[in-house]
């Protein structure tokens, strides 16, 4: 084949190419509009701005207003309701229950009498002790008029010095068994008191686990719990860079905490009260409790609960909403609507508290971006478009202007 003839059949190919991208142009809409509508509602603004983007029109953005204004800044954790006390009552003698005076729930003073005892056995020990009493006393009179003759004789010569000594050391050591005697007697008035188990704290009584005629023994058996639920604590944990203000806050009375149950819309409100004395090196987070009224028993031991500490507040602080904030390699920046034009404007964020951010580098009243944003460049024209959150005070604004 020679040069020519090569060349004839290239332009042959290319003619052929042509035709067929012909026909395919009359069957398919080639036109932007078509291919952002084509792309679906929710797409379709993106599918819009990237249009006139490429086209060199203006994008299509949403905004928000900068807002001067005070900015609490706080805290939150998962925290746990924990009681202040929580005693398990024990018998301090072994014996076997002869009435159980309290109810499972109920709530008692300090000082209720719970449960009694098999007093029995410890009455026959005071009883004896007693009567040991008796006799001892008996036997310290007798030696006491011993002495007294002993005297009497020794006045006229009848018996000698040591004699009376004898008299005096047997008068001595009979009233030292009697202070022994008083001494076990209060012993066993003691161990009688202990058959009559009475409440240490005030709380509510959780299940009693005895019954009259169960045998118990001493400091082992647990006859019933009582828990302290007013006041009440909740136990949390907090990073450790916020010590500072925690610290500062304690000092100053105890920050305020509120707390709210993930099943109720209640916010109770409670202080800072405790804060451990080391960091947890495992997580890098520091222990500490508020203190609650639980009145209304609103707070149970155990329940986890979402609790939010005001640490500080930002005076005059230009908040934005967090959205509109974009992390770059040279740090945190936002877009803003100035003059139909997108300006960049690099920013520092000061605090960020839910779904809104204290930031410098911008202005109360600055037009922020928040949709659009990935569209945009310095200088880039854009148009504002209301969202579905803005429109309807936007259009009262319009009505009344």
């Amino acid at each position: 084949m020679n040069k020519n003839t090569l060349s004839i059949t290239l332009s042959l190919q290319a003619l052929a190419a042509c035709v067929l991208l012909a026909a395919c142009g009359d069957k398919a809409d080639s036109s932007p509009a078509t291919a952002a509508s084509a792309a679906g509602p929710a797409n379709a603004a993106s599918a819009q701005a990237a249009v006139g983007r490429a086209a060199g029109g203006p994008v299509s953005v949403t905004t928000a207003a900068a807002r001067q204004r005070d900015l609490d800044v706080t805290l939150e954790a998962i925290g746990t309701v924990t009681p202040i006390s929580s005693v398990d009552v024990k018998p301090q003698v072994s014996s076997v229950v002869t009435r159980v005076h309290v109810q499972e729930g109920q709530f008692v003073k300090a000082g209720d009498l719970l449960f009694t005892l098999d007093p029995r056995p410890d009455e026959a020990n005071v009883a004896k002790v007693r009567a040991q009493m008796v006799k001892d006393e008996a036997v310290l009179a007798d030696a006491q008029r011993q002495l007294a003759r002993s005297r009497d004789l020794l006045a006229k010569n009848f018996v000698s010095q040591g004699a009376l000594d004898s008299s005096q050391a047997q008068v001595d050591a009979q009233v030292a068994n009697l202070v022994a005697d008083k001494a076990a007697l209060d012993s066993a008035q003691l161990a009688l008191s202990y058959n009559s188990v009475r409440a240490s704290s005030a709380g509510r009584l959780g299940a009693v686990s005895v019954y009259p005629g169960t045998a118990v023994q001493a400091n082992l058996t647990t006859l019933v719990t009582v828990t302290q639920l007013d006041p009440i604590n909740i136990s949390f944990s907090l990073p450790q860079r916020n010590l500072d203000v925690i610290l500062t806050g304690l000092k100053a009375g105890g920050i305020v905490v509120s707390a709210k149950l993930p099943e109720s819309k209640t916010e109770l409100k409670g202080r800072l009260q405790f804060v451990d004395n080391a960091v947890d090196a495992a997580t890098g987070t520091i222990k500490v409790k508020a203190r609650f009224d639980n009145r209304d028993s609103k707070l149970w031991p155990g329940a986890f609960v979402n609790t939010t500490l005001n640490s500080y507040t930002l005076k005059d602080a230009v908040v934005i909403p967090t959205t509109a904030i974009i992390q770059t390699a040279r740090g945190s920046i936002v877009y803003v609507a100035d003059k139909g034009k997108a300006a960049l404007r690099p920013v520092k964020v000061l605090a960020a508290q839910g779904e809104e951010s204290a930031v410098t580098g911008v202005v109360a009243g600055d037009k922020v971006v928040l949709e659009g944003r990935q569209n945009l460049r310095p200088d880039v024209p854009v148009v504002e478009r209301f969202s579905e959150g803005t429109k309807p005070a936007r259009a009262a604004a319009s009505s009344a202007s």
